[in-house]
């Protein structure tokens, strides 16, 4: 395994950090202000991206891009130490076209649509002239297993009609949000894993009743986290996105790649959250000594870079699994860093906002923020019991299959 980025991503990483620097952080405090003041989207976001598209840093993830289609057609291993740096601003992605949920919906997209489908939504993405969601978590069912969602998608004549209530539904207060990609059940009688599929729904299709923008720990967010009832809303047939009941296998599909996206940005937030650390430790004296001769602080640090090292690491890894041999075949890794990296993030910001004090926990700081973001990613794409329940199944079944070879390394007294 070979974890070295080459001189291409390199040149890139060096690239995005400069733009970041000159271009987005300076825009922080007018970000927020625009954004608290109802805002949205804020009013440079479409300059930005537009010089974004220009410099070259565009669409970066999207490993099968055509040569027609824009964008840079990385690798998950190239991209993701781009994820990393783009993750230190909550909102930085979109201005690369970079952002989730529209990447995963790009990934189906371009790996299921039909030719109509690649024009009507595809196509706008990539350009980034429209935003998307994907709609699949229900707050009446544990959502964490895909068979148990209820959204029920009939066919009626050339139609089908859906009957649903989602929520968490990110990018769904977005303005310029177009569509949804919908799973639901289109054969409840069908095998269990062969009931779902997923349908294009239009925003403005009549029956879309957006209840509420639920925030997370409190905190707002702009672009959303809806609460949406789907009532009869009729779609025609030609919308299903692949074949029906592929939604379930579509859906794992769609996950692998997020979940190294969502992974690499949480450990750039980290990087943040002890840069901070460490610059308040150096500045700040309790009781004649700097924060940083403390013992206690100094740990801090110390294990926080150490555990930054081994999540990183562990997230290449994974991603150059899905490279080498798809998801499926990387599914323990992938699950892997889903447990280690959100436990991780919350754990050195946590380091960072006791050092801070009362101001971390204030708007002062991103902390706050970057802690929200790193406990809700317990939950996103699957809270951390059934990672660890899959991670467990997969070394009892390897435990299953050699079993005896640990015992080989047991001494035991004999026995007249």
């Amino acid at each position: 395994m070979e974890f070295a980025y080459s001189a291409s991503v390199e040149g890139l990483r060096q690239h995005l950090t400069n733009f970041m620097d000159s271009h987005i952080i300076p825009r922080q405090k007018q970000w927020h202000k625009e954004v608290s003041e109802g805002i949205y989207p804020v009013s440079f976001m479409k300059d930005l991206k537009a010089l974004a598209k220009e410099e070259g840093l565009w669409n970066l993830f999207l490993p099968h891009l055509h040569a027609d289609e824009p964008g840079k057609g990385l690798s998950n291993i190239e991209y993701a130490p781009l994820a990393e740096i783009m993750g230190r601003v909550s909102w930085a992605s979109e201005v690369f076209n970079c952002n989730a949920p529209d990447t995963g919906n790009m990934e189906l997209l371009h790996m299921f649509a039909t030719d109509e489908q690649r024009e009507k939504y595809l196509k706008p993405l990539l350009n980034g002239d429209i935003r998307s969601a994907f709609a699949m978590t229900e707050p009446d069912v544990p959502s964490s297993d895909a068979t148990n969602i209820q959204t029920l998608m009939l066919e009626d004549g050339d139609d089908y009609v859906i009957n649903g209530r989602k929520w968490f539904i990110t990018n769904a207060s977005h303005p310029n949000c177009k569509f949804f990609i919908v799973m639901g059940k289109t054969d409840p009688n069908a095998a269990t894993h062969k009931q779902q599929s997923m349908i294009l729904v239009p925003y403005d299709s009549p029956g879309i009743n957006v209840i509420r923008n639920v925030s997370i720990l409190n905190h707002h967010s702009p672009e959303g986290h809806n609460e949406i009832i789907f009532k009869d809303v009729r779609v025609p047939k030609t919308n299903i996105l692949g074949e029906e009941g592929q939604g379930f296998a579509m859906a794992q599909a769609r996950l692998g790649p997020g979940r190294i996206h969502h992974c690499m940005r949480a450990i750039g937030q980290a990087e943040l959250a002890l840069e901070l650390l460490c610059e308040r430790s150096l500045e700040r004296k309790t009781f004649g000594q700097f924060l940083h001769e403390r013992s206690n602080i100094s740990d801090w640090i110390g294990h926080s870079r150490c555990e930054i090292e081994q999540a990183r690491i562990l997230v290449l890894k994974a991603a150059w699994m899905i490279d080498k041999v798809g998801a499926k075949e990387a599914r323990k890794e992938i699950s892997m860093i889903k447990v280690v990296v959100p436990s991780l993030l919350t754990r050195v910001v946590d380091r960072a906002i006791q050092t801070f004090g009362a101001m971390g926990l204030s708007p002062d700081t991103p902390l706050a923020d970057l802690y929200t973001f790193g406990r809700a990613l317990r939950f996103a794409d699957g809270p951390d019991e059934v990672h660890l329940r899959s991670i467990a199944k997969m070394e009892i079944k390897a435990a299953k299959e050699n079993l005896g070879r640990g015992a080989r390394y047991l001494s035991h007294p004999d026995i007249d």
